[in-house]
């Protein structure tokens, strides 16, 4: 809230409300009182919670009940003042508050002025009253004349804005409403980091320095217990405060009149006014540039690998449904449907292993990095590793066409569209990458099948994601989502003479031009292969237009199917610059060999050190026409191919 509007209105008139607007300004009581005060604007910097406050006044006798409801639709809070020594004015108080609610739901401040003129207390005759409304937050009794509880009024009406009782408390029922237990309860297990359901010292003081940016002392950290074992019989177990001890405390405080720390809580752990999660903590602005994807980075995945860590109770690396429900338990829906299981590697009972848990969460960054900001936000990611927002733990990468440039990519996850006609195994080609065979494929249901399927692979020593896109077999409607990708997957059935015509057509149409890299293939290998009915065989259409031969593949063993594939297809991602003639990628044959020398850092050294020295010489043109120079860049050059050819026969020994 960045301005407040108080609106003062008379339960009766000469009451003396104008009297304190004047009091609180001039502070000391006028001699002369106008029937209605002009506004003002009390600054931040005077006011207890740093929030410029605007005071209107209203006055029976120059305004309209009409002007009256005018403001009161712009007011943040509403006085109504009434004469403590005036019984008639404390009887309107009710039928003001009433015919203020019909119009307005904003916070009421009931105003008993004119404290000086009696020694007893109205708060007996106004309790009913309060109780009546719940709009009403709070009573005061004040004095004008002098100046009693001025301050105190206008800090009551802040409040009441800034940390109203209506959401959080039931009077009637003297207990917290179920959206604030739902919201206490969401911030209890997230800041219970080992999910024992418990919150120890440790975990108290993160809590506390979270909201409040103070630890609590030991003793008052005592006493804190102290009171809740006072008040409940399981509010404290094993020396931590369980969730009963935490609402227990929560519901004291906004008992004894101490909302604001209640609501710096929900605040700071994202809710709003409506104890709802605020799209700006769920939705952090984050740019991303055209032809850059998005990945999350190592603080990420760390947080992540904790949440796991976290809810992994029998410490078997997988989440079992109890697990994951768990997990999720602090979500206001289950984001994860049965699809998932189809997506990512799952152990054999079906549950979601750590490398399938990361995957998933790899996958989702991805493809709706929106979606994985939300969930970052539901599971406290910039709260419990204290960063500015989730925006802090996604990478966004460069633009592609830059890595093409270079040579080069620092990228870790990849895209390939799968295509293929109808029958011609793509589907099979996905689950296998999961490490499924034919015979566990045939046991997933259709309504829980996967277009989807991410996994790792390890390029040249480089752990890197490779996603698999299941693209749906109609020709004539290819989006733009289809098409873009790292590399494109060609499947056809090498049992079915028609498979391969569609491959190529798809190939002549979209592909043939571009420069993303394209693999071909020969699924079903187990069966007789046939002719392909088409003008040329695969093999031949491969070298006509300067592909890799088409690639075998059965996912019909007795075994997890051979995951060789998977790896060529991620290194023809990382480098769709190089026609690779050598397609394998077992770190032993020369073309292994050599990219990992080439990419070492002693290579990388020497050739900036070279650079570096080249650049820095002066070459005239006098040197440039002596033979002396060129005999020296000779052998200069002679040197250095030696160098390098020893250490490479000394790199193909060791192997």
């Amino acid at each position: 809230i960045c301005h407040l509007t108080v609106s003062l209105s008379p339960s009766a008139a000469k009451v003396g409300k104008t009297s304190l607007i004047m009091s609180l300004v001039s502070e000391e009581f006028p001699d002369v009182v106008p029937y209605r005060a002009e506004e003002i604007t009390i600054p931040a910097d005077v006011t207890p919670e740093r929030v410029p406050t605007h005071i209107v006044d209203y006055s029976e006798a120059e305004q309209t009940d009409e002007q009256l409801f005018q403001e009161i639709s712009k007011a943040n809070v509403i006085c109504i003042v009434y004469a403590v020594n005036n019984k008639k004015s404390i009887e309107k108080v009710s039928s003001s508050a009433a015919r203020i609610s019909i119009f307005s739901l904003v916070p009421l401040i009931l105003v008993g002025n004119k404290s000086d003129l009696v020694e007893h207390s109205s708060m007996e005759t106004i309790l009913p009253i309060m109780n009546q409304y719940s709009e009403i937050e709070t009573c005061v009794e004040c004095s004008a004349k002098n100046l009693k509880n001025i301050s105190e009024l206008f800090y009551y009406a802040q409040k009441a804005v800034l940390h109203p009782t209506g959401p959080l408390y039931c009077p009637e029922k003297k207990d917290m409403k179920p959206l604030c237990v739902k919201a206490l309860t969401r911030i209890f297990k997230v800041s219970d980091l080992d999910n024992d359901g418990n919150l120890n010292d440790n975990e108290l003081n993160f809590f506390q320095r979270t909201c409040f940016n103070t630890p609590l002392e030991p003793q008052a950290l005592e006493d804190v217990k102290n009171v809740v074992r006072k008040n409940l019989i399981d509010g404290v177990c094993d020396n931590g405060l369980t969730l009963k001890g935490f609402l227990f405390l929560h519901t004291l405080f906004i008992q004894r009149g101490r909302h604001e720390t209640t609501w710096t809580v929900l605040r700071r752990f994202g809710y709003d006014d409506d104890l709802e999660l605020n799209q700006d903590y769920l939705f952090p602005p984050l740019k991303i540039p055209p032809d850059c994807t998005t990945e999350l980075n190592h603080n990420a995945y760390l947080f992540l690998q904790s949440v796991f860590d976290k809810h992994d109770k029998d410490r078997d690396c997988a989440l079992s449904p109890e697990e994951l429900r768990d997990l999720f338990d602090v979500f206001p829906y289950m984001p994860w449907g049965p699809d998932v299981n189809n997506t990512v590697c799952t152990n054999d009972q079906g549950w979601i292993t750590y490398q399938g848990y990361l995957s998933q969460w790899t996958l989702t960054t991805y493809l709706d990095v929106q979606r994985c900001l939300e969930y970052l936000g539901y599971l406290g990611y910039s709260i419990i590793a204290e960063q500015e927002s989730q925006a802090a733990g996604i990478t966004v990468t460069r633009d592609k066409k830059i890595d093409l440039q270079k040579r080069q990519t620092q990228r870790s996850v990849f895209r390939c569209n799968v295509f293929g006609d109808i029958g011609s195994g793509k589907s099979g080609f996905l689950q296998a990458f999961l490490g499924r065979n034919l015979m566990r494929q045939k046991t997933i249901k259709e309504e829980h099948r996967s277009y989807y399927a991410i996994n790792t692979t390890y390029v040249y020593g480089q752990e890197k994601y490779l996603l698999l896109h299941e693209v749906f077999p109609d020709f004539d409607y290819l989006s733009d989502a289809d098409l873009a990708c790292d590399i494109v997957c060609l499947v056809y059935d090498i049992s079915n003479p028609y498979s391969f015509e569609y491959c190529a057509k798809v190939f002549k149409q979209y592909f043939m031009d571009s420069k993303t890299p394209c693999m071909m293939i020969a699924a079903k290998s187990d069966l007789p292969e046939v002719k392909q009915m088409y003008g040329c065989s695969p093999l031949e259409f491969c070298r006509r237009h300067k592909m890799p031969p088409p690639q075998s593949f059965t996912c019909n063993a007795a075994s997890a199917p051979n995951r060789d594939i998977y790896t060529k297809l991620t290194t023809m991602a990382m480098y769709p610059h190089a026609r690779l003639r050598c397609m394998c990628t077992c770190n032993r044959c020369t073309f292994c060999l050599c990219q990992n020398f080439l990419n070492s850092e002693l290579l990388q050294t020497v050739r900036a050190k070279l650079y570096a020295v080249v650049l820095r010489r002066h070459v005239s043109q006098a040197d440039l026409k002596s033979s002396t120079f060129w005999l020296r860049a000779s052998v200069g050059a002679t040197v250095f191919a030696v160098l390098g050819f020893a250490m490479y026969r000394v790199l193909l020994k060791t192997r």
